[in-house]
């Protein structure tokens, strides 16, 4: 149910500051962007840094951030900081034991991997700490406040009212489509799920393959192994490497697709999986970022090992025999993803958090 927004929150005073240091687009801005799409209609917010924002007046600087700070909210309470990032958590450090910044911090966490010893200070410093995902809370140095896990714009990841048609609409052939969605390397696994069509796609016609995402000058050469493969395979046709996208386009291609993989090493949490079942694809993911927390095995899709081309290729190959199964998966994950991943669900959770944190 969502949070009705009070009187206070539509007050002049500013209750909630979200850190926005990285100039580089990413994951994380992407979270924030969405998160605060709906966290400014329940409370009166301003990001700190002008990165990508979509309204410049929710803009404030650090040293605005630490004037504005110096006395608590009229009813006494303190401003909440929002740090997503190292940096911004060393930023809410300063203004607070600095700059006496009447605030107080919280830091939501996403990596999965063994924290530095400043690391673990700094997020010891933190009034809470939150983890996007189980798996993220395993790797905290003590447990976190709360979990909330990432949610997706369902209403911008929508499935194709018929997908072979709007797959054909996009004109890459085939009849169905397959694709990996992100920068293009190997650590995303690019490779396996290539080396995967290049095996199967002699028995299953009907299927073509994209490849969507910037390719960096130190993977071309990676990229171009696997071209030169599809061209071997004669199957050139088949695998297209679409390079970098407009944004706009990418929730076009999600809905056309039948069947999406993401095969990363690793991930902080990776919303590629909820971006293509909101959008009604079947996934076939790896043991990485939350995939195991979301993916139900024979629902939604699969999980595999990390790096093992024999168990994506085996998994692929059932998803591809049974086009019926694979649409009624896509089916599946849409539902399971509008209710339990919905990015205004995140964003009222934060809010109700932060609320009683004071």
């Amino acid at each position: 149910m969502k949070k009705q927004v009070s009187s206070e929150s539509s007050s002049h005073e500013v209750e909630l500051i979200i850190g926005n240091s990285n100039s580089n687009f990413s994951g994380v801005t992407s979270t924030m962007l969405q998160v605060m799409s709906y966290q400014k209609n329940m409370v009166n917010l301003r990001i700190m840094g002008p990165h990508f924002l979509p309204d410049p007046s929710l803009a404030i600087s650090f040293w605005e951030t630490a004037k504005m700070c110096r006395s608590p909210l009229k009813n006494g309470k303190w401003r909440v900081f929002h740090a997503r990032r190292v940096d911004e958590m060393i930023q809410g450090i300063l203004l607070k034991y600095l700059f006496r910044a009447k605030i107080k911090l919280v830091f939501s966490s996403a990596a999965q991997r063994k924290r530095s010893a400043s690391t673990v200070w700094l997020t010891r410093k933190m009034d809470a700490v939150i983890a996007v995902s189980k798996r993220s809370a395993g790797f905290l140095c003590d447990p976190p406040d709360l979990v909330n896990p990432h949610g997706v714009q369902v209403s911008d990841y929508l499935p194709a009212k018929d997908k072979p048609q709007a797959w054909a609409e996009l004109g890459y052939g085939g009849k169905y489509g397959i694709g990996i969605l992100g920068r293009v390397r190997k650590q995303k696994g690019v490779h396996l799920l290539v080396e995967a069509c290049l095996e199967l796609f002699d028995k299953y016609p009907d299927y073509h393959c994209v490849v969507v995402g910037a390719i960096s000058s130190s993977n071309k050469e990676f990229v171009e192994q696997l071209k030169s493969k599809a061209a071997k395979a004669k199957l050139s046709d088949r695998i297209t490497f679409t390079g970098e996208l407009p944004f706009e386009d990418i929730p076009k291609i999600f809905s056309a697709l039948s069947l999406v993989a993401a095969l990363s090493d690793n991930e902080g949490f990776g919303l590629t999986v909820l971006e293509a079942m909101s959008s009604g694809a079947a996934v076939l993911a790896t043991q990485a970022g939350a995939w195991e927390e979301i993916v139900r095995p024979e629902v939604d899709g699969y999980i595999v090992p990390v790096n093992d081309q024999q168990a994506v290729t085996q998994k692929m190959d059932m998803l591809l025999s049974d086009p019926q199964k694979l649409e009624q998966m896509g089916i599946e994950g849409r539902k399971r993803v509008e209710n339990h991943y919905r990015v205004e669900d995140e964003a009222t959770r934060l809010i109700e958090f932060f609320r009683n944190l004071q």
